[in-house]
């Protein structure tokens, strides 16, 4: 007999990331190091990942957390040409040929997840900025060095979401700003 809700079955993430013109798309993802080296979090690196997003429009980074071996930021698509897979793959490329003292390897894939309203962008956001306080890393997450804001991300509110629209934009702007760049 079969399971009526087998589990997903994968071991790599499925890529593609829908785009409706109608709706917002922010995604927010997970890159790990090759064998989860513990080389990301330091200010060469960070300074190097944020010089690399902002050589880019095919997408633009939000807010963004660097741990020890794996990043998330959330970003937007800015070309309908490039692909989400093109994109992370050109900036690993190009952080590679950096050649920064202590930075090690990229694992080859990352996970994707399309949030589908603002509201799970900030449960999102909250829960990985604890990820520090809970490896033991630091006391409160306010004290982690290693994230920040880059681009302000603006979210295409659903007309159930109008009410919350003060400014009658239709959007809403989805960013922690921790220092952001632009």
């Amino acid at each position: 007999m079969r399971e009526p809700f087998p589990g997903p079955g994968r071991r790599r993430p499925e890529h593609g990331v829908h785009r409706d013109p109608e709706h917002s798309t922010i995604v927010f993802l997970t890159v790990c190091t090759k064998h989860r080296a513990r080389w990301l979090a330091c200010p060469a690196v960070q300074n190097a990942l944020l010089d690399c997003w902002s050589g880019s429009s095919a997408w633009q980074v939000g807010d963004y957390l660097l741990m020890p071996d794996h990043l998330h930021p959330f970003c937007s698509p800015g070309d309908p040409c490039i692909e989400l897979p093109q994109w992370v793959a050109w900036w690993k490329r190009r952080f590679s040929c950096l050649h920064i003292r202590g930075a090690g390897r990229w694992q080859r894939d990352f996970w994707d997840t399309r949030l589908r309203r603002w509201e799970h962008y900030d449960q999102k956001w909250w829960y990985i900025r604890e990820n520090p306080v809970r490896a033991g890393l630091v006391a409160t997450a306010d004290e982690w060095r290693f994230q920040g804001g880059f681009h302000a991300l603006r979210w295409r509110l659903m007309p159930r979401d109008r009410v919350r629209d003060h400014d009658g934009t239709g959007c809403r702007t989805v960013t922690h700003q921790l220092g952001a760049r632009n």
